[in-house]
């Protein structure tokens, strides 16, 4: 299992979550990321993984539990 966490406030909008992660991760009208939902699968969880590291501003924290 994984527990995801966003920080909007040094989210930059650049959406490279959203194309990594898109049943994860969504933008709102501002660009600011937004957490649908936690992965439930081993593709989910490694698509979360690689938004978090591809993240440029370092916005998401995904953490395994």
């Amino acid at each position: 299992m994984v527990r995801i966490s966003v920080d909007t406030e040094r989210c930059v909008g650049a959406g490279q979550c959203v194309l990594s992660a898109p049943e994860v991760f969504d933008q709102d009208d501002s660009g600011i990321v937004l957490v649908l939902a936690e992965p439930v699968d081993e593709p989910g969880r490694d698509a979360a993984r690689q938004a978090g590291l591809i993240c440029p501003s370092q916005a998401i924290t995904v953490k395994e539990s």
